[in-house]
Formats: C-alpha cells, structure tokens, sequence
C-alpha cells in the first residue's frame, strides 16, 4: 500500500467521522450555564502594589494632565517580550492576558511559564485565547487550567480538537470569525496593546519569520478601559471555559509542565530571551525609575465581541468608533498596515483626502515579504488606482541592508517601526497631521471591518505621531520600494541598492519568480476579496 493511499484513506475516514460527528450534534458548543463569572480589579485598589507605586511616582515626576495616560513603545522584539515577562513577575494581584495566537514554541512557554509562577504567588490569572491560534496547546492549556489560580477560555472554539481543519469546514461560518486583539494587563496598572501575538517570529529567534512589529505599554487612565473591555470579551458569549471544549483527559500534570517549560528557558533560544530580560531598559526603569516616557490623552477602541457571532450594530464596530475619534485629517495621513487591502470604500475615502490636498502614505509589504499572497493579491488590484489618485505606496522588502551598511546609516532611519532586522512587516499603526497616532490589532483589509475582533489605542501624543511620520522619510526609503506608475501606466518599484546607495528601478514584483506572479495576475482577476 502506497503512503498516498495510505493518507488518502486517513481523510477519509476523517470525514467519514466527522460526518457522523455533525450527524449527531456532536460537533455542537456546549452550553455556557453555570460559567464562573469574575471582573477586573478596580485600579484604585491596586495603587498599593509595588508597580502601583512606581507607576504614581513615575506620574508625579511628569506632573502631566489628569487625563493624560503614559505610553511606552516597544518597537524592538527583544524589549516587547522582556515587557511582558516583566509584567508578570511584577504582578500582585491579577493578570488578564488575551491573544490571538499563542505558540507552544520556546518564547510561548517561557511567557506561559511567567504566568505560571505569578499564579503560584497568588496572582489571579485570566488568559483568554483566539481558538484559532492555540493549535498544539490543548495538553498545556488543560495542564495549566488546574491551577487554583489560573482560569482558560477560549474564544469561539472548534469543538472537533482533531483534525482541527475538520473543526473549520464542520462551522466555516461561525469559525471564520476570530478574535484578533491582544492585551496583557498586570493589576489593572499598567497594559501591552499592540499587533504582537505570542511567538518567536514575533520575538526575534526565528531570523528567516521575523516579524517587524510595534506595542506600547500603557499606564493611567486607558488601563482601566482595557481591563474594562477584557471582561466584555471574557463575559461574551463566545468565551468558553477550557474544560468545556478540551475534555480529553491529559496526562501531562503541572510539575512535568514546569520542568517543560524551565527546560525551554535553558534552551539555547531561552538563553537569548533571558539577556533580553536582563538588559530591557524597562527593568531599569523598574528598579531605577526613569520619566522617560510619552504622556497625553489616550482612547480605546475595540470591537464589541458579538461581531464574532455576526451580531454587532454599526455602531459598536472599530471602524466606526475610529472614524469617530480621528474625525477629519486636515494635512498628513501616514498608515503602516502589514495587509492593506482597501477595498471601493476604501479607494472613495482615499479619493476625498486627496481631492482636499492631503497627503496620504502607505507602507505594506512587498510580494517577497508577505506571508499571506492571496492578501497581497487583494492589495495589488488597487495599487494603480491609488497611485493615480496620488497615494505614495511603499512596499517593506525582505532584506534589510546588510550588517556592513547599518553602521553607514543614521541611527533615525535603522531605528522605530523598522527597529530590528526581520523579513516582514507586522506592525498596525497610522499617525494624523503629525498629533495623533493610532497602534493596535486593526488591519486595513476585509478581514479586520468585516470578520474578526479588533482593538488599540489611538493616542494624542505628537511625539508619536511625528515619530510615524518621520519614519516615512527617513527609514521607509532605505528599507521598502515605492511603487510608482512610469510614463507608459506600468508599476515601477524605486528604490536604493544597499552596497551601493544607488538609485535602483525594477518593472516587476521584485525577487519574484514567474510562476509567484503569474498566480499573483489570476487572483487578482477572481473575486476573492470577500475571503480576504
């Protein structure tokens, strides 16, 4: 019997099982009745804790507005994960921590790990996962479920664990929604938002995945907002308790998860995450104090968790309550979003800023960087459209200038959204007139208005906000191309050869083969943009 028979017959039985499955109802949710119900703790009642104090001293020392929040970027993989392990082990009280992907991989165990041993101290900890990004974490999870202190859920789950593909197509409707956000709040004091997910091509071990990416941590009044807004989604009705979905009894227990999760620390990879812990300059700032940071006024926006069962009005949508807090650009529009597809709503919007004179700019990335071509199909029907309109496009290349030339260049264009030497573009984030700047989950594409859960900050913070733009003159150029329409109606990729700083021009996808771009051409011209 041949290993294609062999398969063959294992998917068939697969759905021959899991036809039977849906038969009989046992692919259905189980019910939510008896559900544990908990909240967030109140920030008043844990200004007494040790980050509590650091933080009120960190304020009085900035002497800012009553309504300012401070915020503070974390645009480099090693420091956001330091931030995160520092925020556990600083926790006394609870940890709510909410992702949509969360990998069993060496930084994913360590961070779990740090959970761990703050439920160990005492801490109440909530973690809430997308079950769409917790493939290989059922044994885990369950492990770590038994902890007194510790609670799972897991949002909009496939009930079918295995195959999981099956779990999809048995629901695709339901299923296809997901919940994207991610949050990570210590003691209702002090929060990580941003696009990181939960991985090491978001932590910088895996060079060839590397994702560049931005977070801030936010303190002040924002946090109580977040921490707010965790519970709606921990409340919803999509929110399962663990136990309810993973019922297949596990034999991996605590103590064998430990010494599995200590062994990864000690790991080679582990090792590389302890010196980013040890020299994160907020560790300093914990231990030393430091008043470095951004403070201004600070909004949440974030979808309202029935969007995941296609029951959100317009109003509770991101898309609506971020029109409402940008309100009208009057001169710059700078938008960094991994998957840029703006859809003819979008192309209309665009076309009104441009016929007022404002500046729109947008980096994406380019066909040899994503990590999603169909998106980029998606993407690439429009682009000469928005060139005509005048929208400036930059597409993130794959390499970045070599080791040689990063001393040559000024430490502004190797430094912020393009702060480490990864392959692809990760960050969501946009900047207003050059005072208001937005960083969350939210990416400009079907997907994120239509489908899945979203949230971020928008923070009034010119400082931010001149950084984004800044980026796009000074280290966009010497890391992505500008497409361009050349005098024929032909795309044209500018963009300046790393050993020679030269002025370099391509008139195709640059390094792509013929076969990525003739499939590039077809999905361009099937209607694929609803699955996008």
């Amino acid at each position: 019997m041949t290993a294609e028979w062999r398969a063959l017959r294992r998917w068939l039985v697969y759905g021959a099982l899991s036809a039977v499955l849906l038969e009989l109802g046992g692919c259905a949710l189980p019910p939510l009745d008896g559900r544990s119900i908990s909240s967030a703790t109140p920030t008043s009642a844990t200004q007494g804790t040790v980050l509590g104090h650091k933080l009120q001293r960190l304020r009085q020392q900035a002497q800012p507005q009553a309504e300012d929040s401070g915020i503070f970027p974390l645009t480099g993989p090693s420091e956001a994960f330091a931030a995160r392990v520092l925020l556990a082990q600083t926790a006394e009280k609870t940890l709510d921590v909410q992702y949509y992907i969360w990998r069993a991989d060496t930084s994913g165990l360590m961070l779990l790990h740090a959970l761990w041993q703050a439920a160990e101290r005492g801490v109440r900890v909530r973690l809430l996962l997308d079950d769409g990004g917790s493939a290989g974490l059922d044994s885990i999870l369950h492990a770590l479920n038994q902890h007194p202190h510790i609670e799972v859920r897991l949002f909009n789950p496939l009930v079918l664990r295995w195959p999981r593909t099956l779990g999809y197509l048995l629901d695709v409707a339901r299923t296809n929604r997901r919940m994207h956000n991610k949050s990570f709040t210590t003691d209702s004091q002090a929060s990580i938002v941003g696009g990181r997910n939960i991985g090491d091509e978001y932590f910088g071990t895996l060079q060839e995945t590397l994702f560049y990416d931005l977070d801030v941590l936010a303190a002040g009044p924002v946090v109580q907002d977040i921490a707010q807004d965790f519970d709606r989604y921990w409340a919803s009705l999509s929110a399962y308790p663990l136990e309810r979905i993973v019922t297949v009894p596990y034999a991996l227990d605590l103590p064998t998860l430990g010494a599995r999760m200590a062994q990864a620390a000690a790991s080679e990879q582990g090792q590389r995450y302890q010196q980013a812990l040890q020299h994160s300059s907020l560790r300093r700032w914990l231990q030393q104090g430091n008043p470095a940071w951004l403070w201004a006024p600070a909004h949440l926006v974030s979808d309202h968790p029935a969007k995941a069962l296609g029951q959100a009005n317009g109003q509770q949508l991101m898309g609506a309550q971020l029109a409402r807090a940008i309100g009208q650009p009057r001169h710059t529009v700078d938008l960094v979003s991994p998957y840029f597809v703006p859809t003819a709503a979008g192309i209309q919007a665009l076309q009104q800023l441009r016929a007022q004179g404002i500046q729109v700019r947008v980096l994406t990335n380019a066909l040899e960087a994503t990590d999603v071509a169909l998106v980029h199909a998606g993407y690439a029907r429009y682009r000469p459209q928005l060139l005509r309109l005048g929208v400036e496009l930059y597409e993130l290349r794959r390499q970045t200038p070599p080791p040689a030339l990063q001393a040559d260049v000024p430490r502004s264009q190797r430094r912020w959204l393009l702060a480490s030497s990864g392959s692809s573009l990760h960050a969501k984030t946009f900047a207003i007139d050059g005072t208001r700047a937005f960083v969350g989950s939210f990416n400009f594409d079907p997907r994120s208005v239509l489908l899945n859960t979203e949230m971020g900050l928008l923070i009034e913070s010119p400082v931010l906000a001149e950084r984004i733009h800044s980026a796009f003159d000074e280290a966009v150029p010497w890391h992505a191309y500008r497409v361009q329409l050349g005098e024929d109606g032909q795309l044209q990729w500018h963009s300046t050869l790393p050993a020679t700083q030269a002025p370099h021009i391509e008139y195709r996808e640059p390094n792509s083969r013929w076969y990525k771009r003739w499939g590039l051409w077809l999905l361009q011209h099937l209607p694929i943009e609803p699955l996008l």
